[in-house]
């Protein structure tokens, strides 16, 4: 049942998901403060992730509600996911971000993958949590992140958050990822298709649930597969960030034995110069029409507005304090 609600999202969003291009400017006002809570005219693109992810489902899902009950035209593209969205969003290509907190934090602080530039960035809101779904086949004798060594291991697109996760478990499991495991960046597809025809042993992979691609293959290698409890790491993750924490993936998603594992929310990111009036909208729509886009994914149900302004270290951008009043 979840993988035929996942693969009817997935044809919801490519329906509606475009291919993303410059901004149309709307309004240079960004400093909220009793600014209208009105969109105006334009069009807005938004950045998700990888085709068989959540990003790229709620993305393409947010774009049709945005469209469809707002003065502004919203279309998704499909991205490697948080750091190429944060630094294509500060370039001007897109106006909106889906991004993992970790890597958002980073960007603001100028550490990791933005060596020392510091990118002007905030937040529309927090969004529900990315789980870090670390699976292997049962026959590759992998019981532990340590356990990696030497083994073909998906980490993820290039300049995805799902990259930099994967970096940080192998850190702290004591391992290099250019060193120690025999890292493949590959797409959530191509790992699909590797898992499945046994050219890679395992993946990393953080993403909401159920990810459609990894149902896919649990469905198709069942009992062939099976989940690596990574809270072991948790200590030495949260030396890293302090966003992390634990929760578990449950049996019913993939059908496959509950396991716990490490947890990051995720943040909807824009501009800091994002128009305030543009900003307010968007935020409101997002809880005024949360129904509408749980239908979309059964991730939405995780976006609470109680959380929404939990987005430290990243600012929340004057307009979507407005909405969240």
């Amino acid at each position: 049942m979840l993988r035929k609600y996942a693969i009817g999202a997935i044809a919801l969003a490519l329906v509606v998901s475009g291919c993303g291009g410059k901004r149309t400017p709307t309004t240079p006002d960004a400093s909220g403060g009793g600014a209208s809570c009105e969109a105006s005219d334009g069009r807005i693109t938004i950045a998700t992730g990888n085709s068989g992810g959540v990003y790229f489902v709620v993305g393409g899902g947010l774009a049709k509600l945005i469209s469809d009950n707002s003065k502004l035209k919203a279309s998704s593209a499909e991205t490697g996911a948080s750091v190429q969205n944060i630094q294509q969003l500060v370039a001007g290509t897109y106006d909106i971000a889906f991004s993992l907190a970790d890597t958002a934090a980073d960007a603001v602080n100028g550490a990791g993958a933005f060596n020392g530039k510091k990118e002007k960035i905030a937040a529309l809101t927090r969004i529900y949590p990315n789980y870090t779904q670390v699976l292997v086949r049962a026959d590759s004798g992998i019981n532990s992140v340590a356990d990696m060594k030497g083994k073909r291991i998906s980490t993820g697109s290039p300049k995805s958050g799902t990259e930099v996760i994967a970096g940080r478990l192998l850190k702290s499991a004591g391992l290099n990822i250019d060193s120690d495991v025999q890292a493949q960046r590959l797409d959530l597809t191509k790992t699909a298709d590797g898992m499945k025809d046994g050219s890679i042993d395992g993946l990393i992979w953080s993403g909401g649930l159920p990810t459609p691609q990894i149902t896919d293959i649990t469905t198709s290698l069942k009992d062939r597969v099976k989940f690596v409890d990574i809270t072991p790491l948790l200590p030495e993750m949260k030396k890293i960030s302090p966003v992390y924490d634990t929760a578990p993936i449950p049996a019913a998603t993939y059908g496959v034995a509950e396991v716990s594992t490490i947890v990051v929310p995720n943040l909807l990111l824009v501009r800091e110069d994002f128009a305030a009036n543009n900003a307010c909208a968007v935020t409101k729509l997002i809880f005024d029409k949360k129904a509408d886009l749980e239908k979309v994914h059964p991730a939405v149900k995780d976006i609470v507005r109680d959380k929404a302004a939990a987005s430290d270290p990243v600012p929340l951008h004057p307009g979507a304090k407005q909405a969240l009043g």
